[in-house]
């Protein structure tokens, strides 16, 4: 029996759920959402700042991870800090697509009371794939997918076993269908801005509008309504994040959404509690936060370096692995003799721990 799309229904787009059930759900998210940033306001600047760079690099992180893409989180984080003005001590990045999926995700929040507009999607796209081409092909500027290689299918298994998931609208319905929903989007209206958040990334990855990216612009798109529901746009928590944790999840009840009625009822009531879940999950970063500043106003007597402070910002900001003396070198750019001076200064100053073991594999961390 063939499947039946949202999409395909003759009463699409006519979203509706369950308003009661959702109650007492989104009273609990809008309360975690004002103790958060309550919390995070009490701060300060700089400490507020440093939370917004942790919770924007995690994102950026996981957007991708959802992908299947693994970016180097010492690029991400340094590019991000460039843009706010915060010495990391990390290097310069070239990689030319994290940039571009920092630059929207800055976009999406930074300028989250600005129209969306399909101009600012269709650049977006382009910054997702700033050589011009995709998994799928050529990207073609300007425009929405076309379907020249057949319908846009979401598909897993090996080949000649593949399982669809999901199939998107024809190509020639992406003017009329992208336009109602960027009017939608951009109107003042009595809807809850969390409960615009979750309908608005159900309603674009349907649409399926481009070949590739449709994911990580939803979730764009999800953020930027977030932050207009919060009237900010500093972002304490991360939703991408949580998506990974869940991801399974995540596309089983999309793909069951997708596929039923109008009544979208199971698919609101998981995004609410998937968003409840991210913004407990920001307590951990505020601890980090803490830790951090407590750690800097402890060694604010010791005469540091300008290496060692590199390399102590880095592990501060989540360094992996184990420190070793060649590890610092690298870090530093130094010699293995100038390494081992400064780690020996720093365990005499208190600020360094050995870790049990020796030889080659000595080992050090923060005390």
């Amino acid at each position: 029996m063939r499947r039946i799309y949202l999409y395909e229904r003759p009463d699409w787009p006519r979203f509706h759920w369950n308003q009661e059930a959702l109650t007492n759900l989104l009273a609990a998210v809008r309360y975690r959402q004002g103790r958060l940033y309550g919390r995070m306001e009490a701060l300060g600047f700089d400490l507020r700042q440093e939370a917004v760079l942790q919770t924007l690099t995690e994102d950026v992180l996981k957007t991708s991870e959802i992908e299947g893409e693994k970016l180097d989180m010492e690029q991400v984080r340094s590019s991000l800090a460039r843009h706010f003005g915060i010495d990391t001590g990390g290097s310069d990045c070239a990689d030319r697509t994290m940039e571009g999926i920092v630059r929207i995700t800055l976009d999406a929040t930074d300028r989250c009371d600005a129209p969306l507009t399909a101009e600012r999607l269709w650049e977006w796209r382009a910054w997702l794939f700033p050589d011009g081409s995709s998994a799928s092909g050529r990207i073609a500027k300007g425009v929405w997918r076309n379907d020249r290689t057949g319908p846009v299918q979401v598909v897993s298994g090996p080949a000649g076993h593949e399982q669809v998931h999901f199939e998107a609208p024809p190509a020639g319905r992406l003017h009329r269908e992208m336009t109602r929903f960027l009017e939608w989007f951009n109107e003042s209206d009595e809807m809850d801005g969390v409960l615009k958040a979750g309908l608005t990334h159900l309603w674009f990855v349907t649409i399926h509008p481009f070949d590739d990216g449709n994911g990580r612009i939803a979730r764009a798109i999800a953020d930027m309504a977030l932050a207009r529901s919060e009237q900010s746009p500093q972002r304490f928590y991360s939703m991408s994040s949580q998506i990974r944790k869940e991801r399974t999840d995540y596309y089983r009840i999309l793909e069951a959404t997708q596929q039923g009625t109008m009544d979208v009822s199971v698919w609101m009531y998981w995004f609410l509690n998937c968003l409840k879940r991210a913004i407990d999950g920001a307590e951990t970063t505020l601890d980090a936060v803490l830790d951090k500043a407590r750690f800097w106003e402890r060694v604010a007597g010791f005469s540091l370096n300008e290496r060692q402070h590199s390399v102590l910002v880095r592990l501060l900001d989540g360094f992996e692995g184990k420190l070793t003396t060649s590890k610092w070198a690298k870090l530093a750019k130094c010699s293995h003799d100038t390494a081992l001076r400064d780690i020996k200064e720093l365990v005499e100053g208190g600020i360094l721990l050995r870790n049990p073991g020796g030889g080659r594999s000595t080992s050090y961390r923060i005390l």
